[in-house]
Formats: structure tokens, C-alpha cells, sequence
């Protein structure tokens, strides 16, 4: 499977430990990582991701293969900006968003508008008039929001 890890560029300690965790638990499952490419969340995704053996695909914003973070494998220049998060959710199966800002925001939306699964873990809570949208997943920990994600099927 691949699962999209996405979050700030910049991002907190803890959605950093978070994202690393979670970044560590998909390889041990075998997922490959697809991200933005760049450094918080993503970075740290990608670091677990690679420590624990596993495969990482970065989609950059910008035309250089290079600016990507240091933990990926395949990295992607789009030249696009912020419209290569269309991208990547709709090649992942799934998405784990962790902390973020209005790019993960963003993603989380076309994410929903694709009928992907989509598990917020300390993210973005949505509410039409009100009320939670109840197709956003909440997960307390990274263990239940990669299992959550794992049992989505393709």
C-alpha cells in the first residue's frame, strides 16, 4: 500500500516524534511512504520510514530533485507548488495527516473529495454548521491511525 504522511514543513516537536513514529510503523507493515517531499512532518515520516527499512516517495512543489529531505528514495520534481498535493493523495490509498497547516488542510480535503481514508492524528478537526465531519478518522496514537490505515484496502 501506499500511504500518504502529510503535515507542516514546519512543524512541532511532538507532531515530529509523531510523524517519525508513524513513518516507522508503515515500512515495519510494508507500506511505502509517498509525502511532499521537504522537511517536518515530512522529513520526519521519511526518517522513520528509512530506519526501519523502508521505501520513501517524496512529490516536491518545486523543479529540483534535490531540495527533497534527505530520507527519500524517489523524489519527484513537479514544479507546481501546492497543486502536487493532488498528487499525492490521489496515488496514496490512504493518508495519515499529523499537525499542519493550510497545505495539509488542502490535502486533507481533495483526500475526502476522493473517498481515501483519511486519519487526522493531532490534525485538523472539520465541522459543517457545527457539526464534525464524521469521514475524518481521529486517532489518540500513531499505532492506531497506521493500523486504521492498513485495514483500508485498495
Amino acid at each position: 500500500m501506499y500511504i500518504g504522511v502529510i503535515g507542516g514543513q514546519f512543524c512541532s516537536e511532538e507532531e515530529g516524534r509523531l510523524a517519525y513514529e508513524v513513518g516507522g510503523l508503515l515500512a515495519k507493515k510494508g507500506a511505502i511512504i509517498i509525502c511532499g517531499g521537504l522537511g517536518g512532518v515530512m522529513e520526519a515520516a521519511c526518517r522513520g520510514a528509512k530506519e526501519e527499512g523502508g521505501t520513501t516517495i517524496g512529490v516536491l512543489p518545486g523543479p529540483f530533485r534535490g531540495d527533497a529531505n534527505p530520507y527519500v528514495d524517489y523524489a519527484i520534481a513537479t514544479d507546481m507548488g501546492q497543486a502536487r498535493n493532488a498528487i499525492i493523495v490521489r496515488t496514496a490509498d490512504a493518508v495519515i495527516a499529523v499537525g499542519g497547516e493550510y497545505g495539509t488542510l488542502s490535502e486533507i480535503a481533495m483526500a475526502l473529495k476522493m473517498g481515501k481514508k483519511v486519519v487526522a492524528l493531532s490534525s485538523w478537526e472539520i465541522a459543517s454548521k457545527g457539526v464534525a465531519d464524521d469521514k475524518i478518522m481521529r486517532s489518540p496514537s500513531p499505532e492506531e491511525a497506521v493500523d486504521a490505515v492498513m485495514t483500508s484496502g485498495r
